[in-house]
């Protein structure tokens, strides 16, 4: 679909290429300018500012936060520094479907970590202890709504503490500045192609709040929060069991 004819007040069925098979040495170097894309464009800040918003438990069991579609890690690692800093002690999950963007993520993570990497789909993942948040990012534009309603669904049944998504927001603006600037900065193909794609395959609030009510929730059970740049996140706070 050319980009003149895009309709963003529709979510657009596009498809990305990281989607798709192609080699470990091309998927690395594509999660490579992606981690340097959430670097520059404060990709992080939305996670960790949720996370220094909780109450958390006071207990000396570890924290067990899992990261669904973890893509490169560079969020674990962010929320481990974030730990280490507090002396929060936690335990990290990193899932992913894709065992080629598991193994390269464990490779990016330097020694030692309390990261464990897991290849599976998230609703075949079996937690061998109780899991406290759940955090994805830039993960729920690659699903279809129906999966997201059953992801909701999967975090409300198993994050005691609560769970955050951290997307971005569907809008022609960002769609058009990230096009030309992925081009001037000379990222990697892939990211040049998915990430303007990933904006027209975004979503934005009244698609939100359908899905979550979809999916269970009242409107006072989550928030829909706003980061600069074109950030649209969904966060849940439960009191811990």
């Amino acid at each position: 679909m050319p980009p003149e004819s895009l309709d963003f007040s529709r979510r657009a069925e596009l498809s990305e290429l990281m989607d798709a098979p192609c080699s470990r040495e091309v998927m690395r170097a594509c999660l490579r300018d992606l981690a340097r894309v959430n670097r520059w464009f404060l990709g992080y800040r939305p996670t960790l500012a949720w996370l220094r918003s909780l109450a958390l438990p006071r207990s000396k069991a570890p924290l067990r936060i899992v990261d669904i579609g973890c893509g490169y890690g560079d969020t674990l690692r962010h929320i481990e520094a974030w730990a280490r800093e507090r002396s929060i002690p936690i335990s990290l999950v990193g899932c992913d479907l894709n065992p080629d963007i598991i193994a390269i993520a464990a490779e990016a993570t330097p020694p030692p970590g309390a990261i464990q990497w897991v290849a599976t789909d998230v609703f075949n993942y079996r937690s061998t202890e109780p899991i406290d948040i759940v955090v994805s990012a830039l993960f729920t534009h690659h699903l279809t709504e129906p999966d997201i309603v059953r992801f909701i669904q999967w975090m409300e049944q198993h994050a005691r503490v609560g769970w955050f998504i951290n997307d971005l927001t569907r809008a022609p603006i960002p769609y058009h500045l990230f096009k030309a600037f992925s081009k001037l900065a000379h990222l990697h193909p892939f990211v040049q192609h998915d990430g303007p794609v990933s904006f027209a395959r975004a979503f934005i609030p009244s698609d939100w709040r359908r899905m979550c009510a979809a999916a269970g929730l009242g409107e006072h059970d989550f928030v829909l929060q706003t980061f600069t740049p074109a950030r649209l996140c969904v966060a849940r706070k439960k009191l811990a069991s």
